[in-house]
């Protein structure tokens, strides 16, 4: 099979604007390890017992990146959550993310 100079160039595109995303993705296992901060408020399996508290278990990957970040870079002001995302790094945001993504939500009635 002969491939075109196009369709090589195609390919390379693809896996170069990929590979971030590979390089992102988080580890669960890791991420359930570094969650332990996280329990007293958000729940033991990312469900919180409380509405004061905002569920993480089943929440979509890039809202749960996105939210840690802005709390990080003072987008999001909550002073609980600056002082607990304050030393992650992108690692930890992504075993994080990971972890709690992974986890079956509330069903919706």
């Amino acid at each position: 099979m002969k491939t075109t100079m196009t369709a090589r160039v195609a390919i390379l595109a693809c896996l170069l604007f990929a590979a971030p995303a590979f390089a992102s993705s988080g580890d669960a296992e890791v991420g359930r390890k570094k969650s332990e901060p996280c329990k007293a408020c958000h729940g033991e399996a990312g469900i919180s017992a409380t509405g004061d508290f905002p569920n993480l278990a089943g929440q979509h990957p890039d809202y749960l990146t996105a939210a840690i970040s802005h709390y990080k870079n003072g987008k999001r002001k909550n002073p609980i959550m600056q002082g607990q995302v304050a030393n992650l790094t992108p690692r930890d945001i992504a075993d994080l993310t990971a972890y709690y993504s992974s986890l079956p939500g509330l069903k919706q009635p």
